[in-house]
């Protein structure tokens, strides 16, 4: 993905935090009837299997337990950081 897809993404979802919510309903079902081939080809798609090495395992294990004790990133600091703070 490139900076603009993240970018797009990143404004789609700021725009979904601004719909009321009778019409996130109607933005969800369009959503899913987009993203159903897709879907379909993912779950037909061959599992790769990757080894996690043990540098990995312990950071995945580091970040979990970071995230378990709420050190997280704010989703208002990420839109602050990328200039797109309400």
């Amino acid at each position: 993905m490139g900076t603009d897809s993240t970018q797009d993404r990143q404004q789609a979802h700021t725009l979904l935090d601004m719909l009321p919510q009778e019409k996130l309903a109607a933005v969800r079902t369009l959503l899913e009837v987009m993203v159903e081939p897709l879907s379909r080809l993912l779950a037909s798609a061959p599992i790769e299997e990757e080894e996690v090495t043990p540098e990995t395992a312990a950071a995945l294990d580091r970040a979990r337990t970071s995230l378990a004790r709420g050190e997280g990133i704010r989703h208002e600091d990420v839109l602050r950081e990328f200039g797109m703070d309400k």
